[in-house]
């Protein structure tokens, strides 16, 4: 697709369309080139005619938080979409139902949850993303996830075509869904139980305490970066890379966090090659040392 014929829908609509973006901004690596173009847009209506035009015609990639991505230094030759504020909203159904927009910050929708003496939704605190990732992934921790309160997904396809997604209807695994990647997710709607606001805001600062002690904060870095090889092994994957892979070991400023060997740092200015060499590192001597393959919990765009 031509940027002429984007350039002109960017005339019509109320999102914001940005050519040439520069995509280290928009994740917790801090790494990567530019976008052909970026839109965020204003509500669903601007959405959905952007992908009635460009849906089948033109590469888009969905970004949420940014934080499990790295993306490459020649950038992305196609549309990155944000979803803006409007996706963000959270609110209360009866029977403890709570309704969040893709774009709602993970952590947020926890703390909203414990206002309302909502339970059952506060290991949401520990993840480090939005509500739309969470459901690509079937995001987890401390022995909960997605798939353990989600009632239904609504989303819209590359047709701008509305649909609400029982999950029931959903086939979840670790760390994934069957989900198409060509559907974008609006929101979602979870199942809490009754908690006392005091109660679920205690667990919620238990839960992160854990976190804190255990993870490294205030760095670049992405979330896990390998899944634990449940299939493979009972160790987990942090323990795996302890046993396989000198200290200290960098590739530029591509590093292993000292506090988690399953978060990988960019000390200063670390390149998309260096991050990549890191990588392809970690997994070629966890298979030498214990003959286990490991697959990326992050996602690479090229």
């Amino acid at each position: 697709m031509s940027i002429d014929t984007l350039k002109k829908f960017s005339e019509q609509t109320n999102g914001k369309l940005i050519f040439d973006y520069d995509l280290k901004k928009t994740n917790w690596f801090n790494i990567g080139g530019n976008a052909k173009a970026y839109f965020k847009p204003e509500n669903l209506k601007d959405l959905i005619d952007f992908l009635k035009k460009f849906g089948k015609k033109e590469k888009i990639f969905i970004l949420g938080a940014g934080s499990n991505v790295l993306i490459n230094d020649q950038g992305f030759d196609g549309v990155v979409i944000k979803l803006g504020k409007s996706f963000s909203n959270i609110s209360i159904l009866p029977n403890k139902t709570i309704i969040a927009g893709s774009a709602s910050i993970d952590k947020r929708v926890a703390e909203f949850a414990s206002e309302n003496d909502i339970g059952g939704l506060e290991f949401l605190s520990c993840i480090p993303g939005s509500i739309g990732g969470g459901i690509r992934m079937n995001s987890g921790c401390f022995g909960s996830e997605f798939k353990d309160i989600l009632i239904s997904v609504q989303a819209v396809d590359i047709e701008g075509k509305v649909l609400t997604i029982p999950s029931s209807n959903i086939n979840f695994e670790y760390r994934k869904t069957d989900l198409p990647r060509s559907l974008i997710f609006l929101s979602a709607s979870f199942q809490g139980t009754f908690k006392n606001k005091i109660e679920a805001k205690k667990q919620i600062e238990i839960l992160n305490k854990q976190k804190e002690k255990t993870q490294p904060t205030k760095i670049k870095t992405s979330g896990s970066t390998f899944k634990n090889p449940i299939s493979q092994t009972s160790e987990k994957v942090w323990k795996l890379i302890k046993l396989s892979v000198p200290k200290n070991i960098s590739f530029g400023d591509a590093t292993i966090s000292e506090k988690h060997s399953n978060f990988f740092v960019n000390k200063n200015k670390a390149t998309y090659q260096d991050m990549k060499k890191l990588i392809d590192f970690v997994r070629r001597e966890v298979k030498k040392k214990t003959g286990i393959n490991l697959d990326l919990e992050i996602e690479i765009i090229n």
